[in-house]
């Protein structure tokens, strides 16, 4: 499943460049899908639902740093395990209950993100 961040967070900075999928951002940072992917145009996420991949979005937080959960994979394909939850300072990231998926799920999101 996604994860997401509490609001425990303390802004250090150190998840953002460890996320392969460019899915953390900083607070009040507006974020597209294609940012660091090879997403672009018109594209319908895993969910099903249709975006514009270019498209600038409205942050998700504007007091400290967030996950875009159509982004995270939990670093499956990359990693063995997230990599932002083990450089966390003060353990503020969690699995986000709202987004439940498979291992093969968010294998084929990673595929969709960034291709085979």
């Amino acid at each position: 499943m996604a994860l997401f961040i509490t609001d425990e967070c303390i802004n250090c900075d150190a998840c953002i460049s460890e996320c392969p999928n460019n899915a953390i951002y900083e607070p009040d940072q507006e974020w597209s899908y294609s940012d660091e992917t090879k997403l672009s145009g018109t594209v319908t996420t895993p969910r099903g639902k249709e975006v514009d991949a270019d498209s600038e979005n409205e942050p998700l937080s504007d007091e400290f740093y967030f996950i875009v959960a159509d982004k995270c994979t939990e670093c499956k394909g990359f990693h063995d395990e997230p990599q932002c939850v083990n450089v966390c300072p003060v353990d503020c990231i969690h699995p986000n209950e709202d987004y439940l998926e498979t291992e093969e799920e968010l294998l084929e999101k990673k595929v969709w993100l960034h291709g085979a």
